[in-house]
């Protein structure tokens, strides 16, 4: 029964850093990190260099910038963009660290899921913001924002604390995911068929629409996006 509950939280602790660096790679060193340094869980050798305190500022100084710019909307999308090419490999180099002082194979195995995990959290996360950032609340953008670094703080403590508990909101989160992604993707090319229409001044129309949806439904007008 202990060895069963050893390899649950391993495999909790392998998905859950991969998982959050998706959404948030530096709000998630700098929680191991911390909790590294003060005891609070037992890192394993390979990812036991993020309870230096020289990465745990690293990461926070990170965090602090990355709390900035996700606040801006555009900024935002560019970050996101951007961090394409740091969480989705960050994610398999802590999910591999993550497994502990294990054989080869099994740490190339967690690399690979956990990249692809945390490929998918990022493009969730940077789809949905194109989405939020075609309407001018400013409020939106701030609540997702704090929302994910939430999400990512909560996600980890359980991760830790309760793995079975974990595994099973991991399991939901895949299902959904695997709903949601074609949808953001046909939304997010409707987004930027009308930008392009815009410019050529044929989706005019269509992009005012969204600059007007205050409240409602706002899938309704992304969905109109190109007819014009």
């Amino acid at each position: 029964m202990e060895e069963y509950q050893q390899i649950i939280s391993v495999i909790a602790l392998t998905m859950g850093t991969a998982w959050a660096s998706g959404i948030n790679l530096y709000a998630t060193i700098l929680v191991l990190g911390i909790m590294g340094l003060n005891g609070s869980i037992n890192l394993p050798p390979d990812l036991q260099i993020l309870a230096s305190p020289v990465v745990i500022a690293a990461a926070g100084l990170m965090y602090m910038v990355e709390f900035t710019a996700d606040k801006i909307p555009g900024v935002d999308n560019a970050w996101d963009a951007l961090h394409t090419l740091i969480r989705v490999p960050a994610g398999a180099v802590l999910a591999a660290g993550a497994v502990g002082d294990v054989n080869t194979a099994v740490s190339v195995a967690a690399a690979i899921a956990g990249g692809s995990v945390a490929m998918g959290t990022h493009l969730t996360k940077a789809g949905s913001r194109v989405l939020i950032n075609t309407s001018p609340e400013p409020v939106t953008n701030w609540t997702a924002s704090i929302l994910e670094d939430v999400a990512v703080i909560a996600g980890l403590w359980t991760a830790l604390n309760h793995p079975s508990l974990f595994l099973f909101g991991f399991f939901v989160f895949i299902i959904l995911l695997i709903w949601l992604l074609p949808k953001l993707w046909y939304a997010i090319k409707k987004v930027f068929a009308a930008i392009a229409g815009w410019f050529s001044g044929k989706g005019k129309v269509a992009v005012e629409q969204i600059s007007e949806n205050n409240s409602g439904d706002k899938m309704e007008p992304i969905l109109k996006l190109g007819k014009k």
